[in-house]
């Protein structure tokens, strides 16, 4: 699977982006996506992610409500809808992919990624 992340920019406090992870490979239907942000400021830290198939995300508590996950593996990609961004979002923004071949656990942990695409950034201005 090889990756490709885009749609950053920059946007007002309370604006919306929708950041897109596109996938190619076979196996990207057998893997969950996470999406990691980061700043200069701080490590790389979880912000989402979507199981193989779609049928659980999980949210880092500070997107929670804000940020919707969503996938489409017949055109394999995958979204994440931003909403109501805050200053505090600011940062690079990566997808990465996670093969759920003998597993039902998606981490959070970035560390236990190895697929990564290229970021894009996200600008929010107050």
């Amino acid at each position: 699977v090889q990756l490709q992340a885009s749609g950053g920019g920059l946007v007002q406090a309370g604006g919306s982006l929708r950041l897109s992870c596109a996938a190619s490979g076979s196996t990207f239907s057998r893997s969950a996506v996470g999406w990691f942000r980061q700043t200069p400021e701080k490590e790389r830290e979880f912000v989402a992610s979507i199981s193989r198939g779609g049928g659980r995300t999980d949210y880092e508590d500070s997107v929670k409500g804000r940020f919707t996950l969503s996938r489409d593996d017949a055109k394999k990609m995958v979204y994440l809808q931003a909403n109501s961004l805050k200053p505090e979002d600011t940062a690079v923004y990566y997808c990465a992919a996670y093969p759920m071949i003998l597993t039902a656990r998606v981490p959070r942990d970035p560390s236990e990624y190895h697929i990564w695409g290229q970021g894009t950034l996200v600008t929010v201005s107050s």
